[in-house]
C-alpha cells in the first residue's frame, strides 16, 4: 500500500486509531502466518486458534507478574501454543479424528485450561515488566504512537524470514508436500504424521506469540481475547492472496510472496475495520466489530470468484 494511501486513510480516521490499527494488523500477522501454514501448507483446516492465542496471552501475563522474566515467559507462552498445536494433530492422526473436528475438541479444552492458568476470568499487567519495558529509552526518542508498531513490525518480518526459510529447507518441502499430494509424500518416505504434529506445533507456536505480544503491548489478559482469531487469520491469508495476485499479474506465488501477502493482508484487514468503526457517516459502533469483519471477509472470498467469472465470460 502506498504512503498517499496511508495518509489518506490517517486523514479519515483519527491517529491514536491508526497507529493502534497497525499494531493489531502486525501482531494478527502473526495470526496470519500460522493459520497459512496449517490452512495452506498442510490443508488442515485449525480452528485451535481460537484458544492457542488466549493461551499465549494467558500464560505469558501470569508467568509476568508472578515475577518471570518478559522474554522467558514469552518463549513458555510460544512452547504452550505448540503443545496446544499438537495436542490437536494427535487427536486427528492418532485417532484418525476428523481434523476440524480434533480442533475444536482442543479449542473448547483450551478456554477452560487459559482459566485455571489465569485462575480468574482476565490477568491486568499495568504496573509490570514487559517485553517493552527494556525499550522504553528507544520508543520515547521515536514520535508518539510510532514505536510500539514499529517494533511490532520489526518482530513480524522477523517471523516471517524466519518461515520462509524453514519452508525453504528440507523439512519444509516436507511439510509442503505433505499437505499438496499426501499419498505421494508417503510413498516418497515422509512420516506424514510427524510432519503434521510439528506443522501444527510451528503454527499454534506462532498464534501464541501473537497473544502474548497482544497481552504485553495492551496490558492485560483475557480468556475471550480467542473470540474470532480464526477470521482475522483467514482473512489476513484470504485479502493478502488477492493483494499480492493483483500486484503480480495473477503469475504462480513463491512462498515469500505468499507470506508477504498475508502480513499486507492482516494490516489492510486490521486498517480497514478501524476505517468502518471511525466513519462517523457509517454509524458504526463498537459492538458492530463482528458484524463488520463478516462482511469483510465475505466481500474477500467473492471479489475473487467474482473476477474470474468476468474473465471467463469475456
Amino acid at each position: 500500500m502506498r504512503l498517499n494511501t496511508l495518509l489518506s486513510i490517517g486523514l479519515v480516521m483519527n491517529w491514536i486509531a491508526f497507529s493502534g490499527a497497525l499494531e493489531l494488523g502486525f501482531i494478527y500477522g502473526l495470526v496470519g502466518l500460522g493459520v497459512y501454514l496449517s490452512f495452506r501448507v498442510l490443508d488442515f483446516p485449525d480452528l485451535t486458534v481460537d484458544g492457542s492465542f488466549p493461551l499465549g496471552g494467558a500464560v505469558a501475563a501470569t508467568l509476568i507478574v508472578n515475577g518471570l522474566s518478559p522474554l522467558l515467559a514469552t518463549a513458555i507462552a510460544i512452547l504452550a501454543g505448540g503443545l496446544a498445536g499438537l495436542c490437536t494433530a494427535w487427536l486427528s492422526v492418532q485417532f484418525n479424528i476428523l481434523n476440524l473436528l480434533a480442533s475444536i475438541l482442543t479449542m473448547i479444552a483450551l478456554y477452560s485450561i487459559n482459566l485455571r492458568i489465569m485462575g480468574q476470568p482476565n490477568v491486568s499487567l499495568l504496573g509490570e515488566s514487559t517485553l517493552l519495558t527494556p525499550l522504553q529509552g528507544l520508543l520515547e526518542q521515536l514520535p508518539k504512537l510510532v514505536g510500539v508498531p514499529l517494533i511490532m513490525f520489526v518482530v513480524v518480518i522477523a517471523s516471517k524470514l524466519c518461515l520462509d526459510a524453514f519452508l525453504a529447507s528440507e523439512i519444509g518441502l516436507a511439510m509442503r508436500a505433505t499437505g499438496s499430494t499426501p499419498t505421494m509424500a508417503e510413498a516418497q518416505g515422509i512420516r506424514t504424521g510427524s510432519i503434521i504434529l510439528g506443522g501444527l506445533a510451528l503454527s499454534n507456536g506462532l498464534v501464541a506469540l501473537a497473544g502474548a505480544l497482544f497481552a504485553q503491548t495492551n496490558g492485560f489478559a483475557d480468556v475471550s481475547l480467542g473470540v474470532g482469531t480464526i477470521v482475522f487469520g483467514l482473512a489476513a491469508v484470504i485479502i493478502g492472496e488477492a493483494l499480492i495476485g493483483v500486484v503480480t499479474g495473477g503469475a504462480p506465488l513463491t512462498v515469500p510472496l505468499r507470506t508477504l501477502g498475508v502480513l499486507l493482508g492482516a494490516v489492510v484487514y486490521r486498517l480497514a475495520i478501524a476505517l468502518a468503526l471511525n466513519a462517523d457517516w457509517i454509524g458504526l459502533q463498537a459492538q458492530d466489530l463482528n458484524l463488520v469483519t463478516a462482511v469483510l471477509v465475505a466481500i474477500a472470498l467473492i471479489v475473487p470468484q467474482s473476477r474470474k467469472l468476468l474473465q471467463r465470460n469475456s
